[in-house]
């Protein structure tokens, strides 16, 4: 049993039930949503949205992490995530009282959103595009995320050329999580994401949900995200990221099975219900 993580005072009880992580892009660009929460009342409005239908943790973002997409300013980003930060802490009830994650790469971005009411980082570098991210995590005492990528968003799909898929994930997340631990990281503070959808073809997403133990063998909770994602969109042959919902489910129920801890998504009350039943088939 992998230890529980203390996050804003509740325990998460890994490997006893899925837990759920809204996506919350406060970007005009993201690949599916983009646009459609990227002011701070229509992000407020989202967060409330998903935290009623089940959410556990929302992870608010403002670097759109697609395929090419540009990169921002700092100062942008910023823009962008503290008032939505500040927005939600403030609120009475649920959604204030909601764990917030920080989608971020860069140590300044989550020391801002961690002071403004954010519980939680999410980098999708694993830590290695900001070498202040892992000192920052431990100065702010809150638990990080740590990914595998190659390359950066605007390079990656160039890079999915593997002598070992899974071998090379696995190695990459168990030297990022020593890395963590030396800078003095707690082990009950750090998550791992296998990165689904990051530097990896269709067939090599659908290696990693078959392979998942693998990567939980690690002994740290892990967080999946295929959520909309391509791969699906291939199967289903469903452009439109909007109309693959029910292959997610099947994608998540895939990722349940294999040890999955979180799964980050964005249709919560659709995947919420996926979730409470397979929890109940094949969790005891």
């Amino acid at each position: 049993m992998v230890e529980p993580t203390v996050i804003r005072g509740r325990p998460f009880e890994w490997g006893t039930r899925t837990y759920l992580m809204g996506i919350l892009n406060v970007t005009p660009d993201s690949f599916s949503d983009g646009g459609s929460f990227d002011t701070p009342d229509a992000a407020l409005l989202r967060a409330g949205d998903m935290v009623g239908a089940g959410a556990d943790l929302i992870d608010v973002g403002g670097q759109s992490t697609r395929p090419g997409a540009a990169v921002v300013s700092l100062e942008t980003e910023l823009d962008r995530v503290i008032p939505v930060v500040e927005r939600l802490r403030k609120q009475a009830g649920p959604v204030g009282d909601a764990v917030i994650s920080v989608d971020t790469t860069r140590a300044a971005v989550a020391k801002a959103a961690v002071e403004a009411g954010a519980d939680l980082i999410n980098d999708i570098s694993g830590g290695t595009y900001d070498p202040e991210m892992l000192p920052t995590a431990v100065a702010l005492g809150v638990p990080i995320a740590l990914m595998h990528i190659r390359g950066t968003p605007q390079t990656m799909q160039t890079l999915t050329d593997y002598r070992d898929l899974m071998g090379e994930i696995r190695e990459f997340l168990a030297d990022r999580t020593q890395a963590a631990i030396a800078a003095g990281i707690d082990r009950a503070h750090i998550i791992l994401d296998p990165g689904i959808g990051f530097a990896k073809n269709s067939d090599q997403n659908l290696e990693i949900l078959r392979e998942l133990p693998r990567v939980r063998s690690l002994g740290f909770p892990l967080l999946v995200g295929p959520s909309r994602k391509s791969f699906i969109g291939n199967i289903l042959d469903r452009p439109d990221p909007k109309r693959r919902v029910w292959g997610t489910a099947a994608a998540c129920v895939a990722a349940i099975v294999g040890g999955a801890d979180i799964l980050r998504i964005h249709d919560v009350a659709e995947l919420c219900d996926v979730a409470r039943v397979a929890d109940a088939i094949y969790r005891k």
